[in-house]
C-alpha cells in the first residue's frame, strides 16, 4: 500500500499530460464529447501507459513537483496543438476556395470552438475528421502521447532546447501547413480564376450583360462541380496531411526528449 501511495505523485503527472493533450488535440478536444467521458477515457489510458511502464520512479512532493506539473501541461499541449495546427491546413484551403466563390462572408460558427469558420473550411474539416478516423489516425495519435512518457520523462524537469531547434521546427511547421493548404485549393481555385479570366473577356465583348448578376452564381456552380472532380485529389492530399502530422508529432517528441 505504501509503495502505491509513493507512485501515485509519478501517476498523476502522467494524467496531467494526457488530460493536457486531450485539451487542444482534434477529436477529442471536440465540445460534443462530455467531459467526464474525455476524463475518465485519459484516467484509463494513463492507466495503461503507468502499468506498462516498468520505470516508475517515487516522486516527493515537494517544491519542484509544481514545476513538474507545468511540464507536463507544456508537453501535452504542444502534442495536441501540433496535431491541431496540420490538420487546421483543410481550413485555411476551405478560406482560400470560398475566397474564389464569393463565400467570404458567409462563414458558419465552428461547435468545437465557438469561432466563425469559413464554410468550405468547415465542410472540409469535417470530412478530414471524419477520414482520420477511418485511417485510425486517433490510434496513432495516442501512440505518439504514449511513446512520449518513455522518450520524455515525467520525472525530468529540464528540457533540450539548444541551437533554436523548437524555433526552427514551428516555422517549418507552419510552412508545410500552408503548402498543404495550397496543394488542396489550388485546382478549385485555378479553375475559378480562368473562370473570372472568361468573364472578363466576356464583359468586354458583351458590355450589354450584366456581368454581376450572371457571375456570382456561376462562379458557385463551377466552384461546386470542382469540388466535387477534386475529392480524390483532396483525400490524397488528406492521406499525407495525416502522415505528416504524426511525423511532426514524433519529431516534437525527439526534440523535447533529446
Amino acid at each position: 500500500m505504501n509503495n502505491v501511495l509513493e507512485l501515485l505523485p509519478y501517476f498523476l503527472l502522467m494524467f496531467v499530460r494526457m488530460t493536457s493533450f486531450f485539451l487542444v488535440a482534434p477529436l477529442f478536444s471536440t465540445r460534443g464529447l462530455p467531459a467526464r467521458f474525455k476524463i475518465g477515457l485519459a484516467f484509463f489510458l494513463t492507466l495503461v501507459a503507468f502499468s506498462a511502464s516498468m520505470e516508475e520512479v517515487p516522486i516527493l512532493l515537494d517544491e519542484y513537483y509544481l514545476f513538474l506539473i507545468i511540464k507536463e501541461l507544456f508537453v501535452g499541449v504542444a502534442l495536441g496543438f501540433t496535431a491541431t495546427l496540420m490538420l487546421y491546413a483543410v481550413q485555411v484551403a476551405g478560406a482560400f476556395i470560398d475566397f474564389q466563390m464569393g463565400f467570404a462572408l458567409a462563414n458558419v460558427m465552428d461547435p468545437q470552438t465557438g469561432a466563425q469558420v469559413p464554410l468550405m473550411g468547415h465542410f472540409k474539416y469535417t470530412l478530414a475528421l471524419l477520414f482520420l478516423l477511418i485511417v485510425d489516425g486517433h490510434h496513432l495519435m495516442l501512440d505518439g502521447v504514449m511513446k512520449s512518457f518513455q522518450l520524455v520523462p515525467v520525472e525530468i524537469i529540464s528540457f533540450s532546447l539548444e541551437n533554436g531547434e523548437v524555433s526552427e521546427f514551428i516555422t517549418t511547421l507552419f510552412l508545410q501547413m500552408f503548402m498543404i493548404a495550397m496543394q488542396m485549393a489550388l485546382p478549385i481555385v485555378g479553375a475559378l480564376f480562368l473562370v473570372d479570366v472568361a468573364l472578363g473577356i466576356l464583359a468586354k465583348t458583351v458590355p450589354q450583360l450584366n456581368i454581376f448578376a450572371v457571375g456570382f452564381p456561376l462562379k458557385i456552380f463551377a466552384g461546386f462541380i470542382m469540388i466535387i472532380l477534386a475529392m480524390p485529389v483532396f483525400f490524397y492530399v488528406l492521406q499525407n496531411l495525416f502522415e505528416k502530422m504524426i511525423v511532426s508529432m514524433s519529431e516534437l517528441i525527439k526534440l523535447l526528449g533529446a
